[in-house]
């Protein structure tokens, strides 16, 4: 393990952590990226199949077009189009380096991974929000036919599968699962399918769980699942369900844990959103910066890479007046 010194070290190569590396580049400041898993980790463990909400030219970081088949770009052409930008710009990001913690050190930080040790007088934190699911907590939610993080359909073919939720990670797990013959039962608390579902989709779930193609119980929770069984709470009382699967799109959420034990100030409620400075992107703590989906807490659904693209900017532009000082 070896001590190295940078301007700036950025924690997450995501989009948005490649888009600050993009701007420290442009303003010569020695910089480095240090991403837990492989580069846009995110994005990589989002399902197969996804499409993206957003156009292509609403994802584009560094002012670097992004060009996709259709006018809302795949899993896959994103991941190629933040891998090109990464490699072609000669980024440098340290791969598979988890960040355990940083401490003020000496007018700067020292930033504390699985490899090494930096010395930085800066701190980027853009960590994302995909990394923690929101549990239900509930018995047999740690079974091994539980999972949080729905990657393909054909593994389901021929089972029963509950999906748990009914946004849009929810019902692209249920429609996808249901094409490749799954018989699929979605629960929600909610009254209806989520207002985010993305609009193309929302007539074919509402159209299956009309004709009973999927069995959808709303206003519901489950309760507990065993191995070959699911309890639910329903308006009308608890049944139980045979169940092979179950995908729980529950949602997801920063690591607190990681943001307050760094010294990041968290608000008292529910949302538990850090503190920070919109017009600069700094944190309570000095010279320490938030960029992207972990600047809104619990409310996963404020930030995107659409418009989030610009904190790059406010904390270079920051940098570069402290620097100027």
């Amino acid at each position: 393990m070896e001590n190295s010194f940078y301007d700036l070290v950025i924690i997450g190569g995501g989009p948005i952590g490649i888009a600050c590396g993009l701007e420290a580049q442009k303003a010569g400041i020695k910089f480095a990226i240090v991403e837990k898993g492989c580069i846009v980790n995110s994005l990589y463990n989002y399902p197969l199949n996804m499409t993206f909400f957003s156009t292509s030219e609403k994802l584009e970081i560094g002012n670097i077009p992004f060009v996709s088949n259709n006018v809302k770009p795949t899993r896959p052409e994103a991941l190629e189009y933040y891998r090109r930008v990464a490699v072609s710009n000669h980024l440098p990001i340290h791969l598979d380096e988890k960040v355990f913690h940083f401490t003020p050190l000496n007018g700067g930080y020292e930033v504390h991974t699985s490899k090494n040790i930096y010395s930085c007088k800066y701190v980027i934190i853009a960590t994302g929000f995909y990394d923690i699911p929101v549990l239900m907590e509930i018995p047999g939610e740690d079974l091994k036919k539980v999972t949080h993080y729905y990657k393909d359909p054909h593994f389901y073919a021929m089972h029963k599968v509950l999906v748990v939720g009914a946004n849009n990670s929810a019902v692209d797990a249920a429609l996808e699962t249901f094409r490749k013959g799954a018989e699929v039962t979605l629960v929600t608390r909610g009254e209806g399918i989520g207002k985010r579902v993305k609009y193309w989709v929302r007539p074919d779930i509402e159209n299956r769980i009309k004709e009973g193609s999927i069995k959808a119980y709303f206003n519901s929770c489950v309760t507990e699942i065993r191995e070959k069984e699911v309890d639910i709470s329903t308006p009308d009382g608890k049944i139980t369900l045979a169940n092979d699967y179950v995908i729980a799109a529950t949602g997801y959420k920063p690591d607190f844990n990681f943001l307050s034990g760094s010294g990041i100030e968290l608000s008292g409620d529910e949302l538990r959103q850090p503190t920070y400075n919109p017009e600069t992107m700094e944190s309570n703590l000095p010279n320490v910066f938030l960029a992207g989906v972990v600047c809104g807490g619990m409310n996963t659904h404020v930030w995107f890479i659409e418009n989030s693209r610009e904190h790059a900017v406010k904390i270079v532009d920051s940098i570069l007046s402290k620097e100027h000082r």
